[in-house]
């Protein structure tokens, strides 16, 4: 059985032949937001609509980290290890101190409530971005039924609290990454998930003080579409698709795909080296090992 599909021979480089796409643990409703906890030893991830965030370990397996979550989806560390958190059930984005506290970080713009925060990333300046599409609000499914108040757009929280409306020209904003020297901002757009929107990652150049310009189509998944991404060392762009994970390079173009047998939702490099892959994929949680780190911070 081959685990992975090389589309350019770089590729090869990339994966390990004999490392199996390995599943960890299963019996989820769908599970998102993976992030590596290095000092802890620990993943953590959402299983959005049973309202938890789940810890795995390789000793001990699946324990619960909290619970309730308040439907928290994608998660981060900011520049001082601490869990930053997009809540749907709460439409907001918060933060885990080191001593269990929990900090609001923004729950409105402009005095209306945000969609249902949904990816975040923390740049070395310590600025947190994130995504806000209204998925959380649609149902009662992965959070409450409401109706929107605020566009769906892509947020800069600046080290005072300011927040700014960085990325205006997306239908469903989604996942986020910067490339590894963080002159390029990366967002995958998922409206064609429940119309017929776009479904595509766009690149934008960002400069040292976080301005945007030249937004620009980077790369369309198929099958499938790009929900969370991530970036290895080298720049090159990891998403999810419906087929597994899908390796992009810097210039645009599809070098390999990583095979899963579930829709993927979402990924986050991790283990000793940033080395392993670790996949959220509907139901299931599993992990790869490959010849790549990622860029991850903290």
């Amino acid at each position: 059985m081959s685990f992975f599909e090389i589309v350019d021979p770089e590729f090869g480089r990339f994966v390990i032949g004999n490392a199996p796409v390995k599943k960890l643990a299963t019996g989820f409703d769908w599970v998102e937001g993976p992030v590596w906890f290095g000092d802890a030893g620990c993943l953590l991830f959402s299983d959005i609509p049973n309202n938890r965030i789940l810890r795995w370990t390789p000793e001990v397996g699946i324990t619960t980290y909290r619970d309730p979550s308040n439907y928290a989806n994608g998660h981060t560390r900011d520049r001082q290890g601490r869990l930053v958190s997009c809540e749907h059930g709460t439409r907001r984005v918060t933060r885990t101190e080191l001593d269990g506290r929990i900090t609001v970080i923004a729950d409105n713009y402009q005095g209306k409530p945000l969609n249902s925060p949904n990816d975040v990333v923390v740049k070395s300046d310590g600025t947190i971005w994130f995504s806000d599409p209204h998925y959380g609000i649609m149902t009662n499914y992965e959070g409450f039924a409401a109706k929107e108040e605020n566009a769906r757009v892509v947020y800069r929280v600046s080290t005072d609290g300011t927040l700014t409306q960085m990325v205006t020209d997306m239908q469903c904003p989604n996942g986020l990454a910067f490339s590894p020297d963080e002159s390029i901002l990366y967002v995958a757009d998922t409206g064609r998930m429940h119309s017929d929107d776009p479904q595509h990652i766009r690149a934008y150049d960002c400069a040292p003080d976080g301005t945007l310009s030249n937004g620009r189509h980077f790369h369309t998944i198929s099958p499938g579409c790009a929900d969370g991404i991530r970036v290895d060392s080298d720049g090159n762009v990891w998403s999810s698709a419906a087929d597994g994970v899908h390796c992009i390079a810097p210039g645009g173009h599809l070098m390999g795909k990583v095979l899963v047998p579930e829709l993927v939702s979402n990924i986050c490099f991790g283990g000793r080296a940033k080395h392993e892959l670790y996949i959220t994929a509907t139901t299931s949680l599993y992990r790869v090992t490959l010849n790549r780190r990622g860029v991850q911070r903290p």
